[in-house]
């Protein structure tokens, strides 16, 4: 009888990089964030955009606050502040500010939840769109507060179930683009997680811009919202994005409202340019020296 021969040892190779390796904290992964979760695939997107724009970790600090989004401030390499309850912005605001006098060019990103950033912390949301700041913000939308069990936020889809509305929301949500736009954000995107290239592009042009940018990713949340919602894995909530996106690139943000089981408008809504916060408090000073 022929003996098989023994399959031969796989040859490690050593020295291998993901060109992504240097944005994150390796000895922090694998994440904790549930599987189906579109927070990995924001996060990569986010790591792309940076390393087309050169842009390296010492050039960037990153700003969350509390909830399932703001784990990932603890996974990149950069800078970054874990702050408290919906005081991202406020916190980024001031580091913008300290950092203008001594890194200009320094880039500052606040990444949170829709809870974090439009419930408890909406008020700062709309003086820093309105002040025209020089700070990225990236609202992961899960529609739910996915961290705490479910309960419904101020982006739950009219209809909607959660742990607190059992047989449906019946308040009206945010229209996250239209109320950037509305305060006055120079740019204002929204793509899914399943328009990684897409996001990936939106993350690249924010980043690009002087002044406030505002992009809102709508993610999956399985456990807690999806499974309330006939949609209980992360790839029937993709599927749902597949079937019911539609890209309108500078179409009113006022029509972007999102119903459940309904289109879900993506694209780039406003992209024009404005004096940003700094230009026009230098400006302003230079007025009043010239009037002494």
């Amino acid at each position: 009888m022929e003996r098989v021969k023994a399959r031969p040892e796989p040859e490690i190779i050593e020295d291998v990089h993901h060109p992504l390796q240097p944005y994150f904290r390796e000895e922090r992964l694998p994440h904790i964030w549930c599987s189906g979760c579109g927070l990995g695939t924001t996060m990569s997107c986010f790591a792309y955009a940076l390393r087309e724009l050169d842009i390296g970790v010492d050039d960037v600090s990153i700003v969350s606050g509390i909830g399932r989004t703001g784990r990932l401030a603890g996974y990149m390499r950069s800078d970054s502040y874990h702050t408290t309850h919906g005081r991202a912005i406020p916190f980024a605001s001031g580091l913008r500010v300290a950092l203008s006098l001594v890194k200009p060019g320094h880039k500052v990103v606040v990444f949170s939840g829709d809870g974090d950033l439009f419930a408890i912390g909406g008020n700062h949301f709309i003086h820093a769109a309105r002040r025209n700041l020089d700070i990225n913000v990236v609202c992961v939308n899960n529609f739910n507060y996915g961290m705490t069990g479910g309960q419904i936020g101020p982006t739950t889809p009219q209809g909607a179930r959660g742990t607190t509305a059992p047989f449906g929301t019946f308040e009206n949500p945010f229209n996250l683009p239209y109320l950037a736009a509305s305060c006055g954000a120079p740019y204002v995107a929204r793509w899914t997680t399943l328009h990684a290239r897409r996001l990936k592009d939106a993350m690249v042009e924010a980043l690009s811009r002087k002044g406030f940018s505002f992009v809102e990713v709508i993610s999956p949340c399985p456990i807690n919202y999806g499974r309330r919602n006939q949609m209980p894995t992360g790839l029937e909530e993709l599927n749902y994005y597949a079937e019911n996106s539609v890209i309108r690139n500078f179409s009113d943000p006022k029509d972007a409202d999102i119903s459940v089981k309904g289109e879900i408008v993506v694209g780039t809504f406003v992209d024009e340019e404005k004096p940003d916060y700094f230009s026009v408090y230098h400006k302003f000073i230079e007025q009043i020296d010239d009037e002494k």
